[in-house]
């Protein structure tokens, strides 16, 4: 039988040390024959030269073989850090060599997956089993006649040569005389020609300014020689030269001459020098050096520039500057030492036949990227936000993988300055119009809302809750309508701060017309043009529903109050804001991003539409990378591009918000019942169980709703059993605390605000409420308008008879744009995924307005999942302002022993 049979598979059986791995080849007849790993490298090294008529398995092994060969040959493999037995270190290259091999398999049947798994362990056992069948021992001559064996510490000598070989980047290692460089010449007369001469020199080892033209090592020798390099300087020179060619291939000629003294190169060779060579010889060790009077100099850059004078220098900035009409221009500018290049230069280099030209009187050499883009010139044209986009982050994304720097041209530097500076410099006059005086920070976001939305930009306004949001954009209405602006302003809010904007136009704009329009009546007839136009307010839904009534509207402003409403772009809601057409538009939101950088994208693309490019794009620009956390220049790069556009404060930031009292935060750990444990640990055998065994497409639906069935039982059993009139004392910790807490609040004459995020949970509070005659009152999604609006009144009264002091809210329908700074404690008794979330709820209490010191307190049940998400928010709380995680979501993605650790009960 044939060793390396012709048709019939090889089988790679590998093992651990100290076995060696073993080969079964099959052939005729199903005749085998097994070999160790290194008994069989000869036969699969033949395999891979002749590759004739073998089964794919054998070819695949043979192909795996030889990389790992090369591995082992360029002593890039070490031990195991744990194990006894050796390792390869693979590079990207490696990585991508087995893939095309197993790749090339497919064609024969093979499963490209499992092929290249059969790759990856034929490396791991080639390079393990290599350096084992060293010698035990080692023949020493100790003196004449006499042999002595002694063993052989080859583990010391291995690692002393892994060491030389990675000095040496795997070339040589063996001790170098002498190093190579290549030094560049020509006279005019060959320049002019397109041409160059290449002249090697060498170098002393330890002494590289001892160094002399490689050619003097062939005319002379010995000791006398007055290159004063040693007799082995010659054989280390040609060495090094055979390197250096199989590097560049162009350097053959000069390997071949009988003295290598100098190479001429044509004009197709100095461009493969400079977009390949000067590369593969720097990984070589072999330095290329260039003359002064031939200079490299030459440097290209992109800049953007407005088309047709739209923004000259001397006109005025104003909306029009940034309308969808105007272009803007991407270009390539290429360089001499700093210096941009004429228009005629320019051409003069684009139409160039030589990598070599006479340029302000000096030889320079150009590489074909420069050539190429003195060329094109025209990188392409942009809308406006992209440009914005360009020259504040100084980067343009030209590739799928690659941006370039940009330079911003002088009219669009005008701009970006204007747009860094919006929020600086001296503050607009506060309107005549407005009834009231505006804090210092106020009056600085009513200037550069002024100033943004004057060069036709929108911004987004995300101040922390009840730090006066709205009084900010009635005086930008005020302001626009004093500066000769006209037309309406349309607010878009949810329907429950209807009637707080209402209260606060004619409470701060007196006279300004407003209406709502809103209900089976609403109405846009008879609505006021010109400078008496005033706030139309509308709902979401209605938006969505009747947006093509509005769309008739020539708005002036319009205004999205808790725009995370329309944080998914591809909503209804969403679609149906951007096609309402207006001079500027705001966004307004305590919290810009909730869960991940897209909902920034949402927001800021419908306020600046462009400026973050597609959503596509800016996943693969932007978000990835910075969630990723790989490049902190990209993260700093994106916040140099959104902070003009959006204006965070916080009431903790110096001389915001000084006069609010303290604000104590308490985690209240509780215990779970017998009955709750029981519930709890039965619901996460059963769920765990069915997830285990569910396929991908139904396993974040079945983690999803495990979490949230083990929040209810955590909450109060009733809730997790559905049950009707339960009783409820005695079931659960969390209602025998929030007892403890009202009957505090009340003794106190207090107020307090309950939040839950599940309606039933506040429904059966309202029962154990009503059955203990407490007074209270429950906000959730379905209470009317007037209704909603009825209950803040109700709350915030200063008379004792009407006032309602405790206020059951469900956490979506009363977590944003509410006004109740009666209460003096906040309860959370179930935790949201967000701390965001929960922070807005606090903050309808922790306000402008607020006289008391406000305790909140949060409700953790010990040792289940609660608990664990409290660590995690806890950690989470301040990724808002970098990377931000993805809440609930991403727990659906932990692997089935993480969610385990995540849920049992401890």
């Amino acid at each position: 039988m044939s060793l390396v049979p012709t048709s019939g598979p090889a089988t790679l059986r590998s093992a651990e040390p100290p076995r060696e791995g073993v080969i079964e080849f099959t052939g005729e007849g199903r005749r085998s024959v097994e070999l160790p790993i290194t008994a069989a490298l000869p036969v699969l090294s033949r395999a891979h030269r002749s590759g004739h008529d073998l089964h794919p398995t054998v070819v695949l092994l043979a192909g795996a073989a030889h990389l790992a060969l090369k591995v082992v040959a360029e002593g890039r493999f070490g031990p195991h850090a744990d194990q006894p037995w050796w390792v390869p270190v693979l590079s990207a290259a490696d990585d991508d060599q087995m893939a095309q091999i197993a790749a090339a398999r497919a064609a024969d049947g093979l499963d490209p997956a499992a092929a290249e798994g059969v790759v990856r362990r034929m490396v791991d056992a080639v390079v393990d089993a290599s350096p084992r069948k060293a010698p035990s021992q080692v023949t020493r001559v100790t003196e004449p006649g006499r042999v002595r064996r002694q063993p052989a510490d080859f583990a010391r000598d291995l690692d002393s040569r892994l060491k030389r070989v990675r000095r040496s980047h795997g070339i040589d290692d063996r001790p170098q005389a002498v190093t190579l460089s290549l030094r560049v010449e020509a006279a005019d007369e060959q320049l002019y020609a397109g041409e160059l001469r290449l002249v090697p020199q060498v170098h002393a080892d330890g002494n590289p300014l001892h160094l002399a033209d490689a050619s003097a090592l062939w005319f002379e020798s010995g000791p006398e020689a007055s290159h004063g390099f040693g007799d082995r300087a010659r054989t280390h020179a040609s060495t090094a030269l055979r390197r250096a060619a199989d590097a560049w291939s162009p350097l053959e000629r000069l390997v071949e001459q009988r003295v290598p003294d100098e190479l001429v190169l044509d004009s197709d060779e100095i461009v493969d020098l400079l977009d390949h060579g000067l590369d593969a010889l720097g990984e070589v060790g072999v330095d290329v050096l260039w003359p002064r009077s031939i200079g490299r100099e030459l440097s290209s850059r992109a800049v953007v520039e407005a088309r047709g004078g739209a923004l000259s220098q001397d006109a005025p900035l104003q909306s029009s500057t940034l309308s969808a009409e105007n272009l803007f221009a991407f270009r390539w500018q290429v360089s001499l030492r700093g210096e941009d290049l004429t228009e005629e230069e320019m051409e003069q280099l684009a139409t160039a036949a030589s990598p070599v030209i006479k340029l302000r009187d000096n030889w320079v050499v150009v590489d074909a990227a420069t050539a190429q883009r003195a060329r094109k010139r025209l990188i392409r044209t942009a809308r406006p936000a992209e440009a914005v986009a360009a020259a504040l982050t100084g980067v343009l994304p030209i590739e799928k993988e690659r941006v370039v720097e940009v330079h911003p041209g002088a009219s669009i530097e005008r701009l970006r300055a204007s747009v860094r500076q919006a929020a600086s410099g001296p503050p607009v006059d506060v309107p005549v119009a407005l009834a009231a005086t505006l804090r210092d920070y106020q009056r600085q976001g009513l200037t550069w809302l002024s100033r943004l939305t004057g060069l036709g930009l929108g911004a987004v306004l995300a101040d922390d809750m009840g730090l006066g949001k709205t009084i900010t954009l009635i005086a930008l209405h005020l302001h626009r309508r004093e500066a000769g602006l006209d037309g309406p302003t349309l607010v878009v809010c949810p329907a429950s701060l209807l009637g707080n904007w209402q209260a606060e136009i004619e409470r701060f704009a007196p006279g300004v017309p407003v209406r709502r329009f809103h209900g089976g009546r609403r109405s846009l007839s008879g609505l006021g043009a010109g400078k008496d136009a005033g706030f139309v307010l509308t709902t979401y839904g209605t938006m969505r529903n009747d947006a093509e009534s509005l769309t008739g509207v020539a708005w002036d402003l319009v205004v999205a109050d808790e725009a995370q409403h329309v944080k998914n772009a591809g909503s209804a809601t969403a679609r149906a804001l951007r096609t309402i057409d207006s001079r500027a538009r705001v966004a307004l939101t305590g919290t810009p991003v909730e869960n991940n950088l897209t909902e920034l994208w949402a927001i800021l693309d419908w306020v600046v539409p462009g400026l973050l490019g597609s959503r596509l794009a800016f996943r693969r620009v932007w978000a990835a990378p910075i969630e990723a956390g790989v490049d902190p220049k990209v993260t700093q790069r994106f916040a140099d591009l959104i902070e003009p556009f959006v204006l965070r404060r916080r009431k903790s930031d110096p001389g915001i918000a000084p006069e609010l009292p303290p604000k104590t935060e308490t985690d209240h750990l509780l215990g779970l019942t017998r009955e709750q444990a029981v519930l709890y640990e039965s619901f996460v055998k059963d769920r765990m169980e069915r997830i285990e065994r569910a396929e991908p497409e139904e396993r974040r639906g079945l983690v999803l709703a495990m979490l949230t069935g083990l929040k209810q039982i955590c909450n109060h059993p009733a809730q997790f059993l559905k049950q009707a009139n339960p009783k409820l004392t005695g079931r659960s910790e969390k209602l025998d605390l929030l007892d403890e807490l009202i009957g505090t609040v009340l003794a106190e004459e207090g107020a307090v605000l309950v939040f839950t995020q599940y309606v039933a949970m506040g429904k059966l509070i309202a029962t154990h409420l009503r059955r203990a005659h407490v007074p209270h009152q429950f906000l959730h999604g379905s209470v009317p308008v007037a209704e909603r609006e009825e209950m803040v009144r109700r709350f915030q009264s200063d008379d004792p008879g009407e006032r309602v002091p405790v206020f059951l809210l469900s956490l979506k329908a009363g977590g944003t744009g509410l006004n109740l700074t009666r209460a003096d404690h906040v309860v959370h008794v179930d935790r949201w995924w967000n701390p965001a979330v929960e922070e807005q709820a606090t903050d309808r209490a922790y306000r402008i307005g607020q006289t008391k010191p406000v305790q909140v307190h949060r409700m953790v049940t010990q040792g289940t999942v609660e608990e664990r998400i409290a660590e995690l928010l806890e950690r989470k709380r301040s990724l808002a302002d970098a990377v931000l995680a993805r809440g609930e979501a991403a727990l659906t993605e932990l692997g089935d022993d993480e969610l385990r650790d995540l849920v049992a009960l401890r």
